[in-house]
C-alpha cells in the first residue's frame, strides 16, 4: 500500500445568507489518550473495464472519515446500507487497504505496519462478523476455530489450549460440550456467541463489532447485545459498534456517528444526538424509529429519491439532492458542508445549522 500522510483540509470558500462555515471542526480536536484515532480515512474502489480491463472511475466508498475511541469506550457507526460502515470498520483493522488517511492505535500507525507488527495488531484488534455462520468453517469443529486462533498467535497448545477454549465459551454462556459440534449445529444467537468467543479468544483491547446482532430476531439481538456490554464492563473493551438500527446504537453507544455516503455526517453523544440532532439526515433516520408506546407515533421524515451513486456523487453537500431542510438553497449544492461543532461536543456536516462560536482567548465570559 502506498502511504499517503495526513493533510489539512482546503479552507472552504465563504458562504452566503443563512450559511455557516464556522465553528471548531472536527480534525481540529485532540483527542488526547485515544485507543483508535482515524483521521481523513479514505477507501477508493477501482472500477475496470474495457478490453484492457483499464481503471474507468472509482467508487468512493470511504471519503476522509475522521473520528477516535478511547479505551473502554463504545462509537456506534450508523447509516443506511452502502453508506460506507463495514468499510470503515475493515479498513482501521487493515482488512482491506486504505486508499488515503491516517490509522493510530495507542498511538502507532496501523497504515505504515509491515507484516509482523500487523500480526502484533491482531492480538490487540479483532472483528465480529455480520454473518456468524459465513465466518466459520464449516468443516472445523468450534473447539478447532478457537484452538486455531490460539495456535497462530503462539498463544496456548494441548491441554493449555482445550482449558481455554472451554472457558471462552463459558464466558459468552454456552457449554464446553459445544466444543465438539460444528457450526451447522447451532442457532444463528450460538454461533454469533462462538464468533465473539474466538474475537476474545486473544484478549483484545479493541473490537469492530460489524452488524453483530442485524441477522438476528429481536430477542436474540437483545441477548447478543447484552453479552457484549456485559464483557465490555467486565474486561475494558472498546467497542466500533457498526449497525442501521439506531435504536440498537442508542443503547449500547457512548457516542454515535452518522455516516451517509462514505462520510460522516454528524459526530456527538448518544444521548444529545437522539434528544436533538443537528443534521437534517439523521433526523430524518430518527423519525423511522418506532415509539414503544401504543398510540404514540412520530412524525416520519420520508426523504426523496434514492442515494445517489458513490461513483458519481453529487456536488456540494452530498445530502442535498434529498435534504427536507428549510433553508436548503444553491449554497448547498456548492459548498462542502465541514463536520463542524454545532454545541459543545456535537459536530455536524450542516451549512443550514448555526455553528457554536469559537472560544477566544482573553474574551469575557458572559
Amino acid at each position: 500500500m502506498i502511504h499517503v500522510p495526513w493533510q489539512e483540509p482546503e479552507q472552504l470558500p465563504p458562504a452566503k445568507g443563512d450559511s455557516d462555515l464556522g465553528g471548531r471542526r472536527l480534525e481540529e480536536v485532540e483527542p488526547g489518550h485515544a485507543l483508535v484515532d482515524v483521521r481523513g480515512l479514505k477507501k477508493y474502489f477501482p472500477i475496470r473495464g474495457g478490453f484492457l480491463s483499464r481503471v474507468t472511475d472509482h467508487l468512493l466508498a470511504v471519503d476522509g472519515v475522521t473520528f477516535w475511541i478511547g479505551k473502554g469506550e463504545t462509537l456506534g457507526l450508523v447509516g443506511e446500507s452502502g453508506s460506507g460502515k463495514s468499510t470503515t470498520g475493515r479498513a482501521i483493522l487493515r482488512l482491506i487497504e486504505p486508499t488515503a488517511g491516517l490509522v493510530r492505535f495507542d498511538g502507532v500507525d496501523v497504515t505504515a505496519m509491515d507484516r509482523d507488527a500487523l500480526q502484533g495488531l491482531r492480538r490487540r484488534a479483532q472483528i465480529i462478523f455480520q454473518d456468524p455462520f459465513a465466518s466459520l468453517n464449516p468443516r472445523m469443529t468450534v473447539g478447532d476455530s478457537i484452538r486455531e486462533v490460539l495456535k497462530v498467535h503462539r498463544l496456548a497448545r494441548g491441554d493449555v489450549a482445550d482449558r481455554r477454549v472451554r472457558e471462552l465459551l463459558k464466558l459468552v454462556g454456552l457449554l464446553p460440550a459445544h466444543a465438539n459440534r460444528y457450526p451447522h449445529e447451532f442457532s444463528g444467537g450460538q454461533r454469533q456467541r462462538i464468533g465473539i468467543a474466538r474475537a476474545l479468544s486473544v484478549e483484545p483491547d479493541f473490537i469492530v463489532c460489524d452488524e453483530p446482532v442485524s441477522a438476528l430476531d429481536v430477542s436474540v439481538q437483545a441477548q447478543v447485545v447484552n453479552l457484549l456490554e456485559e464483557l465490555q464492563e467486565r474486561l475494558g473493551l472498546a467497542y466500533l459498534f457498526i449497525a442501521h438500527d439506531l435504536s440498537v446504537i442508542e443503547h449500547v453507544s457512548d457516542r454515535v456517528a452518522v455516516m451517509y455516503l462514505g462520510r460522516i455526517v454528524e459526530l456527538a453523544d448518544a444521548g444529545d444526538l437522539v434528544a436533538e440532532p443537528k443534521h437534517p439526515y439523521t433526523r430524518a433516520l430518527l423519525s423511522a424509529v418506532p415509539i414503544p408506546e401504543p398510540g404514540r407515533k412520530r412524525k416520519r421524515i420520508v426523504l426523496p429519491g434514492d442515494v445517489p451513486s458513490p461513483v458519481d456523487p453529487p456536488p456540494g453537500c452530498p445530502f442535498h439532492p434529498r435534504c427536507p431542510h428549510p433553508l436548503k438553497d444553491e449554497e448547498c449544492a456548492r459548498v462542502v458542508p465541514p463536520l463542524a461543532e454545532k454545541a459543545p461536543g456535537h459536530f455536524a456536516a450542516c451549512i443550514k445549522e448555526p455553528a457554536l462560536a469559537r472560544f477566544q482567548p482573553g474574551a469575557e465570559e458572559c
